[in-house]
């Protein structure tokens, strides 16, 4: 029998990694400046067209740009944290489900216990049971 569990998935911070991190930050930034500016635009839009729910449309269009500010606020942050981590350091990339074969004789506190893929510069190096 299989069962579902999550599995995190670490990644070794390299020169590669963290260049690979700083430019996937900066596309991310980008993107949300870009779509700040879309709605800015499409406020002036809809405020020119609509007359009696400017107040609404003003407070939607102002909420969504809050949102995506917010976000870049934590891409900074972000950035800032990455210039701080030294090389060989590990940090938790994501998670992910994986399969876990189940069988009789099995011990159940082997089978629960967390699970780790280490991964560096995109290979994996080990795989930790925790």
């Amino acid at each position: 029998m299989q069962i579902m569990k999550r599995v995190l998935i670490k990644q070794v911070i390299t020169e590669k990694s963290k260049e690979v991190l700083r430019e996937q930050f900066a596309r991310d930034k980008i993107q949300l400046e870009r779509e700040c500016q879309q709605l800015l635009f499409e406020q002036r839009k809809l405020k020119n067209k609509l007359g009696p729910s400017k107040t609404e449309i003003t407070e939607r269009f102002q909420q969504e740009i809050k949102h995506r500010k917010d976000k870049i606020m934590v891409i900074d942050f972000k950035m800032e944290q990455l210039e701080l981590l030294e090389i060989g350091s590990e940090i938790i990339e994501k998670e992910v489900d994986g399969l876990v074969d189940v069988k009789v004789g099995m011990r159940w506190d082997e089978i629960v216990g967390k699970k780790s893929i280490v991964i560096e510069d995109d290979i994996v190096i080990r795989i930790d049971h925790e």
